[in-house]
């Protein structure tokens, strides 16, 4: 396969031609899909009152597509993104394709932990993220020290992360049923996972905290790139491999509690986005920025897609991703079985 050397001073990096063209045209399919979520609504706005709102220059219609439409955009674009690498980051530790948060468990400890703050405290912003973090990052930890026993491996941890799943279902149902009647309807609806009613006010601290985690996330790429060539190769190269699984895992439950604190648990974004990505690729491994692209077209497309199948009513995107992440399941586990 051709490969492009990119080079600034000393330094030159080795890129695939392939990801090259699979990336100019994920960020092309990124902005078309943005585009159209602006201009999709109750009232349709052509491409040009878009643009002269996000401008500033429009009368009223500004109001609907600055303050309604686009923080629905970008938290589709962000919170893809940041599913897509949590599933890349899981995979590529587990070294199997269904080593996503939402399988494993990860999706359903945080949303226990948001209930929690919901339940019992006021259920602001900030409360239902640390609550989040919290309940991913204890799920992360209980499922890795009941996988450690014998020896770690992907497969077992896999399943004990569904065992972990269903369990944690059963107790966040539980909660739901004991709550007060405005809270359970709410927990209830928020659990489909939906991008509906988001606004500006919901994603400043969401939006601070993937930041955070994913420049972190960039720092320690090239030791993940290391890693991911094998645990031999990455310890001759000066990779502290418990060290660096501890700091992924930290930023992959992350960036999943804190999706699931402003949008619920959306499910199989995280599972699908690194295997359609890898393959489009044309990438070996588990490759990051092709997964936090796809994730965000999925996203994206899942949201207005859940927008138009009833509209004027809109699906929570979590019953879209689900319907259509089913059928990748489904089709994975054949692949799978085939394969062993």
């Amino acid at each position: 396969m051709t490969a492009v050397v990119l080079r600034r001073g000393p330094v030159s990096f080795r890129v695939e031609r392939r990801t090259l063209v699979f990336t100019a045209a994920a960020v092309l399919v990124i902005l078309g899909l943005g585009l159209l979520g602006l201009c999709y609504g109750a009232v349709w706005a052509s491409p040009a009152k878009v643009f002269a709102a996000l401008s500033g220059s429009s009368g009223g219609s500004s109001v609907v597509i600055r303050d309604w439409r686009l923080p629905r955009v970008l938290s589709g674009v962000v919170f893809g993104a940041a599913l897509g690498v949590a599933g890349a980051i899981f995979q590529g530790i587990t070294r199997n394709p269904l080593g996503s948060p939402d399988v494993i468990g990860l999706d359903s400890g945080a949303y226990t932990g948001a209930l929690i703050a919901l339940t019992v405290a006021s259920g602001t912003s900030a409360q239902l993220t640390t609550g989040s973090v919290l309940g991913g990052v204890a799920t992360a930890t209980a499922v890795y020290l009941l996988s450690r026993k014998g020896g770690l491996s992907g497969l077992r941890l896999v399943v004990i992360g569904i065992a972990v799943n269903a369990m944690l279902t059963a107790v966040n149902s539980w909660i739901v049923l004991r709550a007060e009647l405005e809270v359970a309807i709410a927990a209830g609806s928020w659990s489909a996972g939906s991008l509906n009613g988001v606004g500006w006010d919901d994603l400043a601290i969401p939006f601070a905290v993937l930041a955070v985690l994913l420049v972190l996330l960039a720092l320690r790429s090239q030791a993940t790139h290391q890693s991911g060539l094998g645990g031999e190769v990455a310890v001759t190269t000066g990779v502290g491999l418990e060290r660096l699984r501890l700091h992924l895992v930290l930023i992959g439950v992350g960036c999943t509690a804190t999706v699931t604190a402003v949008a619920g648990p959306i499910a199989f974004v995280a599972l699908a986005a690194p295997q359609i990505g890898r393959r489009l690729a044309g990438a070996p491994g588990v490759p990051l920025l092709p997964a936090a692209l796809t994730g965000a077209a999925l996203l994206q497309g899942g949201d207005l897609l859940a927008q138009a199948l009833l509209a004027p009513v809109a699906l929570p995107v979590g019953v879209v991703s689900t319907a259509i992440g089913g059928c990748y399941l489904i089709w994975l586990l054949t692949k799978e079985v085939r394969r062993t």
